[in-house]
């Protein structure tokens, strides 16, 4: 407490006293030319004063400067061409912004490259900008583009099973990713039992990762935010774009409510394996399997101050199978969100965001095998609302500060008994289930300051408070993040956080489907908390074209929860009785290199990390691995244009295997034992072993022209590519068994996918 005190009265002190001289204020929108979308990060800046910002999530900026005869004003993002504007800055000046995309010149590249070192110059560390129009052209299983896939190959992120999309923070599980759409929870981002996330990349308009030094804004979380915003739609002209994949078709539809004023957005994508699987079905047996999404969004400037934005998501999976043995398995889950932001400027220095939000997330699963019936159902219901001030009063200076409250709605239970014989299984009523009520608010404020020419910081301090049936719990989290400049192209960064999470999602088995329960703190399920130590350097080269950064971290993580050891679950919504608390800690250091501009585009990361568990009733109290500590992680990621019609990229990756339990001995009984004839496995030591290293390398082409049919012009895109291209075998578990001849154990390895091509063909017109 006495760190929090000192954080808290440093924060107060150095609030800097706003300077009374005669100042005037340039403050607006930037967007792009040709679909009126907002630029979010984008620069502005005063060459001659040596002064700039960057936009916020909406567009916005604001630079407050001394007041002279004329300045020259630049403003630029990445791809886009930039523009200068002369202002006789002798008043305020509300000016929006349109840039053109630039026409890839090699020429124009380099020239965009000259001023944009935001990575080495912001304060905040462990950030990572992810390109969506690169991210289109990495390459993809099945064809398909793919969010989360591209977040595996950062620094510090590590993948979960063979293809699929879990991704692994600095040591955090799964459940420990805020992931955000339009601001509103996404709490399972998945489609197709994870091998795709549940975000059509093409409705998107920007992609951040944040895994440390997390400003104050955000909370709930221990490892990192993934923050995604949807686009807005073309407020110029109407445009339709869609794609066809050997797994799953879309379809986008944009324009304006009224050009330059309003747009919307409507794009909706689904799967047809139900389709293409029903002529081979055999008989007696029935299958089917499917997923869609839908995103919709509109917005509209109702004054020169205010703006609407209403967004809309909805994810659905769907899966069955039936066969003569009378095996039964059922599948559904799925996500929504629904979102209303209001934007609002006071003046030209303090911008308002006001948000509310509607999500809603449900998993249900069932099966029937033999004499055995299983069924988990979990599901929640968020309603939320936010209110945040951006306030800009120099240059060197901005402040945020908000308040965030929400109503949870936890609706968890499971149930294993045996099939009756006279009577119908009686499922578990989902309407019956009485809901876990709980609610959670927060107050925060952050300030970022440039102090002198070559010191800066980032302070900030959250306050949430957690209220359940039977007790609350009130919290502080300090946050602290500090840049010393060594010169323009390089930087030192440090920062300390501290988060609590008040959700837990428990597996009941090794598979991130089907058994994820979503459960709320209590007064005995404590919340999560973390506090995370990190050291970074950040230096450009080549006139920013290149950047690199090397961080170092340290994280301990409390009141970390899992099922007993042989954990039944029953019908119940009360699982306090069958947890199991410990806690972990995770290190490691993370180097990046990346290339922004030129016909080459991409990156290199490599992290070396470990994470361990120490739980008291689990593995006698002795410390483990967690499941996911990848010690060497290697990424490398690029694309490379051949012409003006073709690209190719190509994606490797090496990590080393996931830690998983291996029996040490055996005892033989005559009668009872386990499903292995008669053999009860001794397990000693809790993931006491790994699976092999994974390596992986995909390979992808695009070829992009202007194509006529029926006299009518528009974008063509076909993309081809083929994952694992060497067909690797790479381990998705390790099983034990007996070999009947020899009487011997053995280990026997599952491997699921080999070398996959993918094609997919993308219009628009």
């Amino acid at each position: 407490m006495k760190l929090y005190r000192l954080i808290s009265i440093a924060w107060l002190l150095i609030l800097p006293t706003i300077a009374r001289a005669q100042t005037h204020t340039i403050s607006g929108s930037l967007r792009d030319a040709a679909t009126g979308e907002s630029l979010i990060g984008a620069t502005v800046y005063v060459p001659s004063l040596e002064k700039g910002t960057t936009t916020n999530t909406y567009g916005f900026y604001s630079l407050t400067m001394p007041a002279k005869d004329s300045i020259t004003v630049m403003y630029s993002y990445l791809g886009y061409e930039i523009r200068l504007k002369k202002v006789f800055f002798n008043q305020n000046y509300k000016l929006d912004i349109a840039l053109d995309p630039n026409s890839l010149t090699l020429k124009e590249v380099e020239i965009s490259a000259r001023k944009n070192g935001d990575n080495v110059q912001r304060t905040q560390m462990g950030v990572i900008d992810i390109p969506v129009k690169l991210m289109l052209e990495l390459p993809s299983i099945l064809g398909e583009t793919d969010v989360l896939k591209v977040i595996q190959l950062l620094p510090g992120v590590s993948a979960g099973n063979e293809g699929t999309t879990g991704f692994f923070v600095r040591g955090g599980n799964a459940d420990q990713n805020l992931v955000q759409l339009d601001e509103a929870t996404v709490y399972n981002p998945n489609h197709l039992f994870g091998l795709l996330s549940t975000f059509n990349a093409r409705a998107l308009n920007n992609v951040t990762l944040i895994k440390g030094g997390f400003p104050a804004s955000y909370g709930g979380r221990l490892s990192s935010i993934l923050d995604i915003s949807m686009k807005e739609g073309n407020n110029q002209d109407f445009v339709t774009q869609g794609g066809i994949g050997l797994v799953s078709s879309n379809l986008t539809l944009e324009g304006p409510l009224k050009k330059g004023k309003g747009s919307f957005i409507v794009s909706g994508r689904r799967s047809y394996l139900d389709i293409l699987a029903k002529p081979f079905e055999k008989k007696n047996t029935t299958r089917g399997y499917y997923f869609y999404d839908v995103n919709a969004k509109v917005n509209y400037q109702l004054t020169a101050k205010d703006r609407l934005y209403l967004s809309f998501f909805q994810g659905r999976d769907k899966a069955h199978y039936t066969d003569v043995t009378g095996l039964q398995f059922g599948l559904g889950f799925g996500n929504s969100t629904g979102t209303m932001r209001w934007n609002h400027l006071f003046g030209q220095k303090l911008f308002l965001n006001t948000s509310l939000f509607l999500n809603t997330y449900f998993q249900n699963y069932f099966s029937v095998k033999g004499k055995s019936y299983t069924q988990f159902y979990t599901g929640i219901v968020d309603y939320s609302g936010k209110m945040e001030f951006q306030y800009f009063p120099s240059p060197e200076h901005r402040v945020q500060f908000g308040a965030l409250v929400s109503k949870h709605n936890f609706t968890s239970s499971g149930k294993a008994t045996g099939v009756p014989k006279d009577t119908s299984i009686e499922k578990i009523n989902i309407n019956k289930i009485r809901p876990q009520e709980t609610s959670e608010a927060a107050l925060y404020v952050n300030d970022e300051w440039q102090w002198t020419e070559r010191f800066s910081l980032n302070l900030g301090l959250r306050a949430p408070a957690y209220r359940t049936a039977d007790t609350t719990y009130y919290r502080l989290e300090p946050r602290a993040a500090l840049k010393f400049s060594l010169g323009k192209t390089s930087s030192l960064k440090a920062s300390y956080t501290v988060m609590n999470q008040f959700l837990h999602l428990v597996s009941g088995s090794t598979a991130a489907l089907p058994t994820d329960l979503l459960i709320p703190s209590t007064r005995v399920v404590q919340p999560q908390r973390s506090e995370q130590w990190a050291l970074g350097y950040f230096h450009n080269f080549k006139d920013n074209e290149i950047e690199t950064s090397v961080e170092a971290y340290y994280k301990t993580m409390h009141n970390q929860v899992l099922f007993g050891e042989g954990t039944q679950l029953l019908e119940q919504t009360n699982f306090d009785d069958v947890l199991v608390f410990g806690q972990g800690k995770s290190y490691g250091i993370e180097f990046f290199v990346k290339k922004n501009f030129g016909k080459l585009n991409g990156w290199v990361s490599y992290t070396l990390a470990k994470t361990t568990q120490q739980f008291d009733a689990i593995n006698l109290g002795r410390e483990f691995p967690f499941k996911y500590d990848r010690r060497h992680n290697l990424s490398v990621a690029g694309s490379y244009k051949l012409s003006r019609k073709w690209t190719v990229s190509a994606d490797f990756v090496y990590y080393t295997g996931a830690a998983f339990t291996l029996p040490g001995g055996r005892f033989i009984l005559t009668q009872g034992g386990s499903l292995y004839s008669g053999h009860y496995w001794d397990y000693t030591d809790y993931n006491n072993y790994r699976l092999k290293a994974y390596h992986r390398l995909d390979v992808a082409a695009t070829c992009r022209k202007k194509v006529r049919l029926f006299g009518l012009r528009y974008d063509s895109e076909l993309v081809l590519s083929l994952y694992n291209v060497y067909s690797r075998q790479n381990q998705y578990f390790v099983y034990t068994d007996v070999n009947l001849k020899t009487n011997q154990p053995v280990a026997k390895q599952v491997a699921l996918l080999p070398i996959i091509p993918g094609v997919s063909y993308n219009f628009k017109f």
